[in-house]
């Protein structure tokens, strides 16, 4: 019988609605959405499915435990009395690679790495009959989470990030990260028969997503994962089938209109590079142009974008102007919507528009806000009524 795992996804504050729509539409179940992370079921095929398909996770993490721990020796015996044999081998190299607190009376991320680590040698010295560990196996990282009083415990299954796709070689010196260009996307009704627009596309991470999307690449078929060396659990053919299935659902004969355009021309040769190693160059228009000439004749179409938000003193001086002009391209675009995210909290007043909704996200350790500028909807097609 198949073992059932139950899984975390870490993902951006303010996107779990997103990621648990995508959980549920790979087919798995979801057990429960916290702030920043959706717990859901699935066997170790969905740990393989989970890094390939997902889109706006972070990473996912096997939880092994999760208890009550209000002093150091709470979490000390905690740790200890998880079955740690389950998971890690003999030779495993098992280390707490991250250690997070959140209103809890224990708040030291060092001190919670230290005991999570001395209490993980006890249990698997119980375990496994044996006092001391080589630890030249595959990696086991481990992550703790303490949130109101409660230990969370997680083995990464990941590795690097999942928003290091493997396309992005280089980058603009404020890139928004994949995952979360991802995650505004699919906030937005777009779909690959609508034109969208980046017009400070910078290293091209919203056009690039979008195409992904459109022509079906997963988001994780071209890199690595720490998990693939954990034959203990996953056997090395469950990658293959999830790459497999990946394969089968790419549709490179497609039409789209995706534009990115950019000010900063070396932005833009870093964009059509990084296309070309995610390997939608072909769907994607990049063009060096001023968001003053932004038009189109199109109808329906959608802006996505990250403008600059002036995080330096003298970039902000030119703010006003700068969303005055984006506000005053965009009521040019007949029946257009615009999907902004930006930490400028004056967006409304000088672009001369009261957005549709607004959304608070964080972009890192920055709070920014998901502007939405809802166009109309295009009419659809009434059907003759023909009578049966």
């Amino acid at each position: 019988m198949m073992t059932i795992y139950r899984l975390m996804a870490p993902c951006h504050f303010g996107l779990e609605s997103v990621l648990k729509r995508e959980i549920t539409d790979l087919g798995y179940n979801i057990v429960s959405v916290e702030d920043g992370r959706v717990t859901f079921e699935a066997d170790v095929q969905g740990i393989c499915r989970a890094n390939v398909f997902l889109r706006t996770a972070e990473r996912i993490l096997i939880e092994a435990g999760r208890f009550k721990a209000e002093t150091y020796d709470q979490l000390f015996e905690g740790i200890k009395a998880i079955e740690w044999n389950s998971y890690i081998p003999a030779d495993g190299r098992f280390w707490v690679t991250k250690a997070s607190s959140i209103k809890s009376k224990l708040f030291s991320p060092s001190d919670i790495q230290r005991i999570v680590k001395k209490a993980m040698v006890e249990g698997m010295k119980r375990d496994y009959g044996i006092a001391w560990f080589k630890e030249d196996g595959a990696d086991y990282p481990v992550r703790v989470f303490m949130f109101k009083d409660e230990a969370i415990v997680g083995i990464d299954t990941t590795g690097d990030s999942l928003h290091k796709r493997g396309y992005r070689k280089l980058s603009s010196k404020a890139p928004i990260s994949e995952t979360l260009a991802a995650a505004l996307i699919m906030l937005t009704p777009w779909n690959k028969d609508r034109i969208l627009v980046d017009p400070f596309c910078g290293s091209g991470t919203f056009p690039i997503e979008a195409a992904m999307m459109a022509a079906g690449i997963a988001p994780g078929m071209n890199r690595s994962f720490t998990a693939e060396k954990w034959i203990n659990i996953i056997n090395k053919k469950r990658w293959y089938d999830a790459i497999d299935e990946a394969n089968d659902i790419i549709n490179m004969n497609i039409q789209t209109d995706i534009q990115g355009y950019d000010i900063d021309g070396d932005m833009v040769n870093i964009a059509v590079q990084n296309a070309k190693v995610a390997g939608v160059e072909k769907l994607i228009h990049f063009q060096r142009r001023d968001v003053q000439a932004l038009s189109s004749s199109k109808k329906y179409g959608f802006i996505i974008t990250n403008p600059p938000y002036g995080e330096r003193l003298a970039e902000k001086e030119d703010l006003p102007e700068l969303y005055r002009t984006i506000g005053e391209r965009y009521k040019e675009l007949a029946d257009w919507s615009a999907y902004i995210i930006t930490s400028y909290e004056d967006t409304e007043k000088y672009m001369g528009i009261k957005a549709s909704r607004n959304r608070k996200i964080y972009n890192g350790m920055i709070k920014a806000y998901y502007y939405q500028f809802m166009g109309k909807k295009p009419q659809r097609l009434k059907r003759d009524n023909i009578e049966e």
